[in-house]
């Protein structure tokens, strides 16, 4: 089986999709699935790398395009394909997208979900939005969770000399790409208006739309920015944090909220999106705003009894969520369209 997967080529600000692709990508190889993932890249690099795959599947018609990204073929191509869409946020929340970037977007879906044999969602909530969004019948989306590397966020790490002479003594964090859906600027506010907590430790790069983010972050006197971190200093920052605060208003699975509980990190997080079937022991809250969130916090850091739960059960939880499985899954769907 030879699977091709060229859903990067359309993006840079992905995020977790291209954790996903990675990881898929290197499970599927150590199943036996040859598999090339394709790199995000610019034009001329763009149009050679859609000619090599429509040259490819010219010579390969068995061959299984995987567009891992939202997207879907810009060209005619021959034989079986599949799209993964990650969510659709807008359903929920209207700042999620500019309104063009929005227009772009669902047509780039609805061509793909036109032009692929089958779609994958990432989570129950995500498959329901698709097939509300675009009128896709519910049975043929599968719903394949992501998998988490539990062993790279269970041992137990230090965070860098550098990076801890700009840490408080006890922090909050967030860790994430900055955009709008991340409801950062409520967060900020919370914190800024209550001198009880923690500050707030944010640690990841501007992605879209991050104007209002920024603007926020630079006003604060209680946020230390961090800007990106590498895979070592992210773990550590879980691991010490005295709460991982991740109140999103829409995720398409939510990477951050299970790599946390595999760090050992009590999670505040939301309700929103797919966030109720990834957040196992997690605080959860339901209202959004700066005071609730504030609220949510406090309360969460005056529970002990939680705290000590959270810590010692999140790692159990996110064994649930496991790239091995992920992939088998996918191997399933690859099989039924060579059918």
């Amino acid at each position: 089986m030879r699977v091709l997967m060229p859903g990067r080529i359309l993006e840079r600000h992905v995020g977790g999709n291209s954790t996903y692709t990675m990881n898929l990508a290197r499970e599927l190889r150590s199943q036996g699935v040859d598999v090339q993932a394709m790199p995000y890249a610019r034009a001329p690099a763009l149009t050679a790398a859609l000619e090599t795959i429509t040259a490819l599947r010219r010579r390969e018609p068995s061959t299984i395009l995987h567009y891992t990204a939202d997207t879907g073929p810009l060209l005619a191509t021959r034989g079986p394909s599949v799209v993964t869409v990650h969510g659709v946020a807008s359903r929920w929340i209207e700042t999620a997208r500019r309104p063009a970037q929005e227009r772009t977007w669902r047509g780039r879906v609805a061509r793909a979900i036109a032009a692929t044999d089958r779609i994958i969602s990432v989570s129950e909530s995500g498959a329901r939005d698709v097939a509300d969004v675009f009128g896709v019948e519910r049975e043929n989306i599968t719903v394949i969770p992501h998998g988490v590397d539990v062993d790279r966020y269970s041992v137990r790490r230090e965070v860098s000399p550098e990076l801890a002479k700009r840490l408080p003594a006890e922090f909050l964090l967030y860790l994430g790409n900055i955009e709008p859906r991340k409801n950062l600027v409520e967060l900020i506010r919370a914190v800024d208006g209550s001198a009880d907590l923690p500050p707030l430790v944010i640690a990841g790069r501007p992605a879209w739309n991050f104007d209002g983010t920024m603007d926020a972050i630079k006003s604060s006197t209680r946020v230390h920015y961090l800007g990106f971190v590498g895979d070592e200093d992210a773990v550590a920052l879980m691991q010490r944090c005295a709460l991982f605060v991740f109140p999103s208003l829409y995720e398409g699975f939510g990477f951050p909220v299970v790599e946390a509980l595999a760090a050992g990190a009590p999670v505040l997080t939301s309700d929103r999106g797919s966030l109720p079937e990834v957040s196992g022991p997690s605080y959860v809250i339901h209202d959004l705003d700066r005071a609730a969130i504030a609220a949510g916090i406090r309360d969460a850091l005056a529970d002990d009894n939680w705290l000590s739960d959270c810590r010692a059960g999140g790692l159990e939880w996110a064994k649930r969520f496991s790239w091995e499985e992920s992939a088998t899954r996918h191997v399933s769907v690859y099989e039924g369209l060579l059918r």
